[in-house]
């Protein structure tokens, strides 16, 4: 048996027949509308940051182009490349983009916009953005794809197969919006449980990525030297990825801080404006 023939196509590094074209066709189809979403709000006045416009755009560019073009190298190596670039890296670019706000924004009042709040703050959506579920979805689907028999039976099973690509990349893109909560939902979680949630599930990845190194997944045969490089590219782009968003954390903490800072001061200006003129009065 060659290596190539324990693992699906997709996870061979190649498109996953219908879906990669349906999952490519959805990413264009984002881009081009986030684009207009943009044009349209600027049109009116509206202030919306240029390089949320590129950060969008470059996630969906990379998730159609994983879907349509065989990642490089050897069978396991290309199956990694594909899911570092669909379930971490673009998922990053696309939640910088802050889709949902945008969409908000450009959405006149009326049923739409109520309708699309209501979905974002109804409770199934704040127990999926929960952080601890939403890493317990990504990285618990990566352990089950790795260390059972569904990786190699994906290979056999095309619904299968189209099913694990659908679910790494929704839940990259959940767990990556859990984490960096830019745009509005119904529960705004704290820094401190984000952050940790980040480190474990930070940690859970690294030590799959490190048992990989040395066991290929159940019913798999890549060769050795295949399966350490695609072990090497998941742990150390993971440890890129897992930087990015930690990025997203501080940038936020140091935000904060600067608003606590000017709310203080401007206490502060507006105390000291209140005592000096009876202070004046009294040694009048």
């Amino acid at each position: 048996m060659s290596p190539a023939a324990s693992v699906p196509a997709a996870a061979a590094g190649h498109p996953a027949g219908v879906f990669g074209l349906a999952a490519a066709a959805v990413a264009l189809a984002a881009t081009a509308a986030y684009v207009l979403a943009a044009l349209r709000l600027r049109g009116r006045g509206d202030a919306w940051p240029w390089w949320r416009d590129a950060s969008f755009a470059a996630g969906c560019m990379a998730i159609a182009h994983a879907m349509l073009t065989p990642m490089p190298g050897e069978p396991f190596t290309a199956h990694m490349a594909h899911h570092v670039v669909t379930a971490m890296a673009a998922p990053v670019l696309v939640v910088l983009g802050r889709p949902l706000t945008l969409l908000l924004r450009s959405l006149p009042p009326g049923h739409a916009r109520r309708g699309l709040l209501a979905v974002a703050h109804s409770r199934p959506v704040a127990w999926l953005l929960f952080p601890p579920v939403a890493a317990l979805l990504d990285m618990g689907g990566l352990w089950l794809l790795h260390r059972s028999p569904v990786l190699a039976d994906a290979h056999h099973q095309p619904v299968l197969g189209a099913a694990v690509q659908a679910h790494l990349l929704a839940a990259g893109l959940l767990f990556t919006f859990s984490v960096c909560r830019l745009d509005p939902v119904r529960h705004r979680w704290g820094l401190a449980l984000r952050g940790a949630t980040l480190l474990v599930a930070g940690a859970a990845h690294a030590v799959l990525a490190k048992t990989l190194y040395a066991t290929p997944p159940p019913g798999t045969s890549f060769t050795a030297l295949d399966l350490q490089t695609g072990a090497q590219l998941m742990y150390y782009g993971g440890d890129l990825a897992e930087l990015a968003l930690a990025s997203v954390l501080a940038a936020e903490w140091y935000t904060r801080g600067g608003r606590a800072l000017r709310r203080a001061d401007s206490r502060g200006t507006t105390a000291t404006g209140r005592l000096e003129p009876a202070a004046g009065g009294a040694g009048a």
